[in-house]
């Protein structure tokens, strides 16, 4: 059997560091973690080749030396998995599909010869005996949330590790929260599974030794979930095995702002080669946190939770979100005076979406506020609602906070802001200058010459060379990072072209 194994490609999005990753050279941040994991459990007898559509070319003659195509796909690759499911069917290649763009939307994907939807550790197997015994079913769905302890290594030897600028592994599926636009529930449950330490461990050595050293993404729904293991078994273990490894990666996870309330979990993760965090903060304003049901963020002083996280020596990446019914005009100008006082230099601001089948989903449904559908991508005006605000006005504020906060002058701001709060405790947690050489040459002719705002690059060197010398390395990245964010984002779009933005009609015609 051969089969060919694709990732479909995903658009410019905040999370994608398209211009950012032009400097070092690579072609995408992260692999595709789900069909390496796949691929392990196939049988080893048969021809797998992966084919990420976000560093290579898929071709016709790949899909016909195939006997199937294995498609895994978010919400964001819609539009590019509709059309290597068309070419599959124009070149009479059968398609088995799965992940979760296809397990909430089954019955838009007809075309798809075999649905294997949920987790694969439940419905891959039935199915693989099925297509043995030449009885394959169309669809395949699982009940319940399987254990993963014993979920496969992912197969890295598919993977040629130099396109991409971060690996990534998986510690646990699941969130014990419940917030009301997430569908991290709806996919993985409120029960955070685990792996053993020795699971996780045997991973981590998998990746070493396939010759990776560098930056490690554990892609859970919140890496604290379980903070009683964590402290146990699974940090002290990993920080055992770095320090006999001399610390070759330098890891970076999901978590929620209940992370701040321990301070012995936030040591034990930067003892274990923890350097960023990615908290969903995602509002300041309060009924907004009752509204979308954040309570883990309620009552408690947002900015200095943030600060103290950073100065245990970790950076906090941060989510946020404007739109809910309850937000006020004001909540534009708040968001903007948080983000600038927190110094999260890496600020994720969407417009409010509603996944497929989330409780956000079922409620704007029934009150006949669902205008189009899901698109994945938070990070833009194309909501897939009818805001109370007006969309306008949801667009107008957006607006506000991107210029805001991505402008040269106030993002070199932050990013001095949060290098006075940062407090680490090594120097690993910053990459050597020496390791990115190429990049900082790079920058300093795009951004320190080329650039509109480009003093705000040289302002941005000198405070740290001056104050800061060790972090120089951190701020140069932080710098293409701004580069980045300012290339993604059309500031002021609308405003420039004097147009208004496009109706959902117009949208749902396009």
């Amino acid at each position: 059997m051969k089969v060919l194994m694709v990732y479909p490609e995903y658009p410019e999005t905040f999370w994608s560091f398209k211009h950012a990753l032009k400097f070092v050279s690579k072609r995408a941040a992260y692999p595709p973690l789900g069909l390496m994991t796949v691929s392990a459990m196939l049988p080893e007898e048969w021809e797998k080749k992966l084919i990420d559509m976000n560093t290579d070319t898929l071709s016709d003659e790949d899909i016909l030396n195939s006997n199937y195509v294995m498609i895994s796909s978010m919400d964001i690759q819609f539009d590019s998995a509709k059309k290597v499911l068309q070419r599959c069917k124009d070149l009479g290649v059968k398609t088995i599909a799965g992940g979760p763009l296809f397990t909430t939307r089954p019955e838009e994907f007809s075309e798809v010869d075999h649905l294997v939807l949920g987790e694969a550790e439940v419905t891959l197997a039935p199915f693989l005996h099925d297509l043995e015994k030449g009885r394959a079913k169309h669809i395949y769905r699982s009940d319940g949330f399987p254990d993963i302890s014993n979920s496969p290594i992912p197969d890295w030897k598919l993977l040629d590790m130099r396109k991409y600028s971060s690996m990534n592994i998986q510690y646990s599926r699941g969130c014990p929260y419940n917030c009301e636009f997430c569908d991290i529930v709806l996919l993985n449950g409120r029960i955070p599974r685990t792996k053993r330490a020795e699971k996780l461990i045997g991973e981590m050595e998998a990746l070493y030794i396939a010759g990776w050293r560098g930056g490690v993404f554990i892609v859970d729904d919140n890496f604290i979930g379980n903070k009683t293991k964590l402290k146990r078994e699974i940090l002290p273990a990993i920080a055992e095995w770095m320090k006999n490894r001399n610390y070759p990666f330098l890891l970076n996870t999901e978590a929620s702002i209940d992370l701040s309330d321990d301070d012995e979990l936030m040591k034990l993760m930067v003892d274990a080669n923890f350097g960023t965090v990615f908290v969903g903060i995602e509002t300041t304003e309060e009924e907004s946190l009752v509204e979308c049901g954040k309570y883990q963020n309620r009552n408690r002083d947002l900015l200095s939770s943030v600060r103290k996280i950073q100065e245990f020596g970790l950076q906090v990446q941060g989510g946020f979100i404007v739109g809910f019914d309850h937000d006020r005009p004001s909540v534009f100008r708040n968001m903007i005076n948080f983000i600038q006082k927190s110094g999260i230099v890496t600020a994720m601001v969407g417009v409010l979406t509603a996944p497929t089948g989330t409780r956000l989903f079922l409620r704007l449904k029934d009150e006949n506020r669902i205008a189009s559908e899901f698109s994945g991508n938070n990070t833009s005006i194309l909501t897939n609602i009818v805001p109370k605000m007006g969309l306008n006005n949801l667009v107008d504020g957006y607006y506000k906070i991107l210029r805001s906060i991505y402008a040269p002058k106030p993002y070199r701001q932050r990013v001095i802001t949060f290098l006075k709060n940062y407090k680490p405790n090594s120097l690993r947690h910053v990459r050597p200058l020496s390791d990115n050489l190429k990049a900082f040459v790079k920058s300093l002719w795009v951004l320190g010459i080329r650039e509109k705002g480009r003093i705000n690059y040289w302002l941005l060197l000198l405070w740290t060379a001056f104050f800061k010398p060790s972090l120089f390395p951190l701020s140069v990245e932080f710098a293409i990072y701004g580069y980045h964010f300012r290339k993604s984002f059309s500031f002021g779009l609308y405003r420039e072209n004097k147009t208004q933005p496009p109706s959902y009609a117009e949208r749902d015609s396009k």
